[in-house]
């Protein structure tokens, strides 16, 4: 693997696990915001190592999604994941208190999906 890709890939799987540990303590919007991390850096690490460049600086995740070419049934899941990012930092964008719009069963599903996808990046970077 390209040390580009490694940063990436090392600081995804660390995103991975502190979004773990928020949710075990129940920040639950805290492990969602950390999930969109963890994808993105994965996502990112899967662009430097295919197309062998800088990833573009952006955190929409559909478009970092399609330059690696991720199953459609992924791509819903970063449809879905993207604007997490703002959301889960700004409370003018939550429309409210942050942590009310967060439940266990919502960051439990969240983080299995993406865990998910930090797999199918991680099969594809040992190619």
């Amino acid at each position: 693997m390209r040390p580009e890709a490694e940063l990436w890939w090392k600081q995804a799987r660390r995103d991975y696990r502190t979004a773990r540990n928020c949710h075990a303590s129940r920040d639950y919007y805290a492990a969602v915001f950390f999930c969109h991390q963890a994808v993105e850096k994965a996502l990112k690490a899967a662009v430097v190592h295919r197309v062998r460049e800088l990833p573009p600086r952006t955190h929409n995740l559909v478009e970092l999604g399609d330059l690696v070419s991720v199953p459609s049934r992924t791509r819903t899941f970063l449809m879905e994941l993207t604007p997490q990012y703002v959301v889960t930092r700004y409370p003018d964008a939550a429309g409210g208190p942050i942590d009310a719009l967060y439940n266990g069963y919502l960051s439990r599903g969240i983080l299995t999906r993406t865990q998910g996808l930090i797999r199918w990046v991680g099969t594809r970077l040992r190619r």
